[in-house]
C-alpha cells in the first residue's frame, strides 16, 4: 500500500562499507517513471498510481499503446466530447515498454504526466523488490525440489533420481487413489513472481538514476522489476531477567 517505482536490474557486485567490508549488491535502475493514471476511488473503486517505465519506439507499439499515453482523435471521443462527457488526461509521453500499478492507502498527490526518479527512495532504510524468477523449464523433483533421491546401491537400478511412491492404492477404507494436491512432483521450474523483502539500501544515485540494495534480486540481468519501501516490520524482543532466589524468599 506504498508507492514505489519501475526499473530494471542491471547486474550484481561489490562495495566496501565504511568498516572496509565487502558488501554484496544489487544495481537498479530505476526511472524515471511517467504517471499514466491515477486511479480514484471514486471512479475505479480504489487509490492507486499507474506508472510507465522504458520508451517503446512508436513504429513497435500499437495504436492502444500510442493511445494509452496521448490523445488520438477518434469518432467515438468526437461523440463523447459532443455528448459533455469529459475526457481522461493523456501523459503526453512516449509509449512504455513496462507499465505497472501501485495501490495507495490515501488519495495520490501526483498528478498525470509527472515524472518520478530515485529521489523517492533517499530517506528508505529497506526495500520490497518484485520481479520474475529465471525459466529452467521442465526439471526433475531433485533441482526443482532438492529431493535426495533413491540410494546408489546394487538394489537400486536405474532409479537413482525417481521422485519414489507418488499415491497410495485404492482401498475400502476411502483411499481414492489419486494424488493429494501440492505433491512435490517434476514440472516447471521458475518463471514465476516473487517478492524478496526488508532488502537493505546500501546506496542512492540520483545522477545516473541507480539503487543500490545488499542481496539478490529476482531475475536475470535487464529484467523489469517493481520496488517499493518495505512493508516487513521486525520484531523486537524483549529480555527480562529471572527474578533472584532472595527477591522469592
Amino acid at each position: 500500500m506504498t508507492l514505489g517505482l519501475l526499473g530494471r536490474k542491471m547486474g550484481m557486485t561489490q562495495i566496501y562499507d565504511d568498516k572496509g567490508l565487502a558488501v554484496p549488491v544489487t544495481i537498479l535502475e530505476l526511472g524515471p517513471c511517467t504517471v499514466l493514471q491515477v486511479r480514484t476511488k471514486e471512479r475505479d473503486g480504489y487509490e492507486a498510481l499507474q506508472l510507465g517505465f522504458a520508451d517503446k519506439p512508436r513504429r513497435l507499439a500499437i495504436r492502444a499503446e500510442r493511445g494509452h499515453v496521448a490523445r488520438i482523435e477518434s469518432k467515438r471521443n468526437k461523440a463523447r466530447q459532443a455528448g459533455g462527457a469529459t475526457l481522461e488526461p493523456k501523459a503526453n509521453c512516449e509509449p512504455k515498454r513496462y507499465i505497472r500499478e501501485f495501490r495507495l492507502a490515501e488519495p495520490a498527490s501526483q498528478k498525470v504526466g509527472e515524472n518520478l526518479t530515485v529521489n523517492l527512495f533517499e530517506n528508505v532504510a529497506a526495500v520490497d523488490v518484485i520481479g520474475t524468477t529465471k525459466g529452467r523449464g521442465t526439471t526433475g523433483v531433485m533441482k526443482r525440489h532438492n529431493f535426495g533421491g533413491l540410494g546408489a546401491s546394487h538394489g537400486v537400478k536405474r532409479h537413482h533420481r525417481a521422485a519414489g511412491s507418488q499415491s497410495g492404492h485404492a482401498t475400502d477404507r476411502g483411499n481414492s487413489g489419486k494424488k493429494k494436491k501440492g505433491k512435490r512432483m517434476a514440472g516447471r521450474y521458475g518463471n514465476e513472481r516473487v517478492t524478496v523483502k526488508n532488502l537493505k539500501v546500501v546506496k542512492v544515485d540520483p545522477e545516473n538514476n541507480l539503487l543500490l540494495v545488499r542481496g539478490a534480486v529476482p531475475g536475470f540481468s535487464t529484467n523489469f522489476l517493481m520496488v517499493r519501501p518495505t512493508n516487513k516490520r521486525r520484531k523486537t524482543i524483549i529480555y527480562q531477567s529471572a527474578p533472584s532466589k532472595k527477591a522469592k524468599k
